[in-house]
């Protein structure tokens, strides 16, 4: 594998304040992109989800909750249910786990990025939003160490400054850029990529 092949998924890690945060980059990503986007949200594990609705409204991509078995196709959006792990496995196959919580969370951001760091390596992007605690920082460095590239929104300027500020704190960043400019980053990375 070179550097050179082009990128082959998007996995994006949020908490507190990241509906709105996910609303703003998954509605400025066209419905062309070529990889799919993997989604690591917490939710409250006791009441059914309505996110995959919600983020539906708000972008051009295929949004829905996540179904073990099923391969993540490009232009699609998948979101970890409610109190599941989200893993993918050879081939983009995704996996859902309820093995034990992960910094307190399941879903955990962190085993998300190590899957898609362990199946897709350079072609990886990882990208951890607003949130509180510290999850996702183990995954970044996993990404990272795979020759994967790694994208933060800027903690001066989340909602939550916890799983930002962790993840820079790893020093395994490429990227810390305002919430605005996150899916023009993600749009250029994987559109040049692919050309």
């Amino acid at each position: 594998m070179t550097t050179d092949d082009p990128y082959a998924v998007v996995a994006i890690a949020s908490s507190a304040g990241g509906i709105t945060a996910l609303f703003k980059v998954l509605g400025a990503l066209p419905a062309t992109l070529p990889v799919p986007v993997l989604v690591v949200q917490h939710l409250d594990p006791r009441h059914k989800t309505v996110l995959a609705e919600l983020l539906s409204r708000r972008t051009e991509l295929r949004v829905k909750l996540a179904t073990a078995g099923e391969t993540a196709e490009p232009g699609n959006v998948y979101i970890a249910p409610p109190n599941h792990h989200l893993l993918v496995e050879q081939q983009g196959v995704l996996a859902l786990s309820g093995s034990e919580l992960v910094h307190f969370v399941r879903p955990s951001a962190d085993l998300l990025f190590e899957s898609v760091a362990g199946e897709y390596g350079s072609r990886a992007i990882a990208c951890v939003l607003t949130g509180s605690g510290s999850d996702g920082a183990t995954g970044v460095s996993a990404v990272k160490s795979r020759g994967g590239t790694v994208v933060v929104q800027d903690p001066a300027e989340a909602e939550f400054k916890g799983m930002p500020g962790a993840a820079v704190a790893t020093g395994d960043v490429d990227l810390v850029v305002p919430l605005d400019e996150i899916a023009g980053v993600i749009r250029g990375l994987v559109l040049d990529s692919a050309s």
